[in-house]
């Protein structure tokens, strides 16, 4: 088990510099989706709404053509 771990030490290291940039990039990222956050939030059940609406013209839709 130790030898499995010491044979991937490697290509583990080797990704730790894309690691820190992917991290960097999304704590960049962070001050805009706290922004949207309210937004998200307030449409959210417009969205659940609309979800069900599709589902249910769907049905009927799908109904219909059988």
């Amino acid at each position: 088990m130790q030898g499995d771990a010491l044979i991937l030490l490697p290509n583990a290291l080797a990704l730790l510099p894309d690691a820190l940039a992917l991290s960097t990039d999304v704590l960049a990222l962070l001050p805009d989706t706290l922004t949207l956050l309210p937004d998200t939030l307030t449409l959210f059940p417009d969205v659940l709404a609309l979800s069900a609406d599709a589902l249910t013209l769907h049905g009927v839709a799908k109904f219909t053509l059988l």
